[in-house]
C-alpha cells in the first residue's frame, strides 16, 4: 500500500465530505502495518436497467479504493429496493417487483465491471442477510432508531411539515442500508451527498453493534450536460453508458470547458498532475493543456471504457469528419416517403423521425438549427420537391436520408 499521505490525496479527490477523515487516516496506518486491506462499501438500488455516467462517480471512486490495494464490496440493494428508496421524494416511492429487481440487477453487475476489476470485486446482495430476519428480528432492528431521528432527514421533514404521507416501511431503508455497514463489517461507505444521513445511520448502528463505525464518504451529484441539473434520464441532459460510440464522444464534446473540468475531476483515470494541467487550461493559465485537446482525450477516454479503444478512434474519426470538415456522416438512418405533392420541411423532419414534434422543427429551423442537403434551412414555411432523395439535419448529431417515391 502507498503511504498514508498519498492515499489520502487520492481518495480526497472529488470528494465532498470525508466524515471523519482522522478517523480514515488512521484506519488506513493500521491496514498498512498489518497488511489488512480497508473494507469499503458502496450500494445501489436496482431501480432502472441502464446506467449513465452520473451513477459511475461512486464507481469510479470505488475503483481508486481498489487501485489503492483495499477490498471493494458493490452491494445491490435488491431487498432495499423492494422497499423503495425514499430519498429526495416528495412522496411515496413506489416499490419495484422482485421480478424487475433480478432483471435489473444482472445488468448492472455487466456495466459495473467496465470500470471495477472483477476478480478484485465482491458483489453481494442485501437479501443475503435481510431475507433470513424474523419480524422479530426486524423490530429489533427498527427499536434501535427512534422517529424524532427520522424526522431529521430533510425529505422526510419537508413531507411532514407539509402533510405529505409518509409509509411506516420508507423508515426502514436507512435501517436497512446502515445494517448493510453491520452485516459487512464496513469499514468505509460511499455515497452521494444525498445518502448522507443513510450513511451516518450506518455508523450509528455499527456502534450499537459494537463495531467500529464506518468512514463516510460522500460524492457530488454529477450535473448533466446543460451544466446545472442532476444528471438523469428524465432531463435528458445524460450520457448513458451503453449508447453508441459516437453518442458518447459527441455529448462529452458538447460540455462546456467548466464541465468539462468536473467529469475530470469525477470520471477520468488521469492522475492528479494532468488534472491540474486541465483546470489551468480551462482557466486560460499559460501551460495548461488546451481545453480541446483535454476534451478530445476525456471523450476518448470514456468511449474507450465503455466500447473499446478501437471504437473510440472511430468516434473520433465520424466526429473530426462531421463538424470539423462539415461532411455527413455515412450511416445515417434511411427512409422513404410516398408523395407526388411537395412536403413541408416540418413535417419532413417529424417523419424522419430526427425531431419530435412540427413546433420543435419550426423552433429549430428559427435558430438555425436545421440543415437540408448540408445547407442552412431559415425558411419554416419551405416545401421540399419530392424528387430524388435529401438528407436531412437537425442539431450537431441528428440526421435522416428521405428518398422520394411517386405514389
Amino acid at each position: 500500500m502507498k503511504p498514508v499521505g498519498e492515499q489520502m490525496e487520492v481518495i480526497r479527490r472529488g470528494a465532498v465530505e470525508i466524515l471523519v477523515e482522522s478517523e480514515l487516516e488512521d484506519k488506513l496506518r493500521q491496514a498498512k502495518q498489518s497488511g489488512r486491506p480497508l473494507r469499503i462499501k458502496a450500494g445501489f438500488d436496482p431501480t432502472a436497467p441502464d446506467l449513465h455516467i452520473g451513477h459511475t462517480v461512486l464507481i469510479q471512486k470505488l475503483k481508486q479504493f481498489q487501485e489503492l490495494g483495499h477490498e471493494v464490496f458493490f452491494l445491490i440493494g435488491d431487498f432495499t429496493g423492494m422497499i423503495g428508496d425514499p430519498t429526495g421524494k416528495n412522496e411515496t416511492r413506489k416499490p419495484l417487483s422482485r421480478e424487475q429487481i433480478i432483471e435489473n440487477a444482472q445488468t448492472y453487475k455487466q456495466q459495473v465491471f467496465k470500470i471495477l476489476n472483477p476478480e478484485l470485486t465482491r458483489i453481494v446482495f442485501n437479501s443475503e442477510w435481510m431475507q433470513p430476519m424474523s419480524a422479530a428480528d426486524l423490530i429489533g432492528l427498527a427499536a434501535r432508531h427512534t422517529v424524532a431521528r427520522m424526522l431529521e432527514r430533510d425529505d422526510f421533514h419537508k413531507r411532514y411539515a407539509s402533510h405529505q404521507p409518509i409509509a411506516i416501511h420508507e423508515f426502514l431503508y436507512p435501517l436497512v442500508q446502515g445494517y448493510d455497514s453491520v452485516a459487512l463489517k464496513a469499514d468505509v461507505e460511499l455515497g452521494g451527498t444525498d445518502q448522507k444521513f443513510n450513511l451516518l445511520v450506518g455508523r450509528e448502528l455499527q456502534k450499537q453493534f459494537g463495531q467500529r463505525p464506518q468512514s463516510v464518504l460522500t460524492m457530488p451529484l454529477l450535473e448533466g450536460l446543460d451544466g446545472t441539473q442532476k444528471m438523469s434520464k428524465s432531463l435528458n441532459n445524460y450520457i448513458g453508458i451503453t449508447e453508441p460510440a459516437k453518442e458518447i464522444y459527441g455529448k462529452v464534446m458538447s460540455v462546456s470547458d467548466e464541465l468539462m473540468v468536473r467529469y475530470y475531476e469525477l470520471l477520468s483515470d488521469v492522475d492528479l498532475a494532468t488534472l491540474q494541467s486541465v483546470r489551468d487550461g480551462a482557466a486560460g493559465l499559460e501551460g495548461g493543456l488546451h481545453p480541446m485537446t483535454a476534451k478530445t482525450n476525456l471523450a476518448k477516454e470514456l468511449v474507450s471504457r465503455f466500447h473499446g479503444r478501437s471504437a473510440a478512434d472511430m468516434a473520433e474519426r465520424e466526429f473530426v469528419q462531421q463538424f470539423k470538415q462539415k461532411e455527413i456522416p455515412e450511416d445515417i438512418p434511411r427512409m422513404t416517403i410516398k408523395s407526388e405533392q411537395p412536403v413541408w420541411i416540418c413535417r419532413l423532419l417529424s417523419e424522419a423521425g430526427i425531431v419530435t414534434s412540427n413546433g420543435e422543427a419550426r423552433r429549430l429551423i428559427k435558430q438555425g438549427a436545421v440543415r437540408l442537403n448540408n445547407q442552412k434551412c431559415l425558411d419554416p414555411n419551405l416545401e421540399v420537391p419530392p424528387t430524388g432523395e435529401v438528407v436531412l439535419q437537425a442539431g450537431k448529431r441528428r440526421f435522416a436520408r428521405v428518398v422520394f417515391e411517386q405514389d
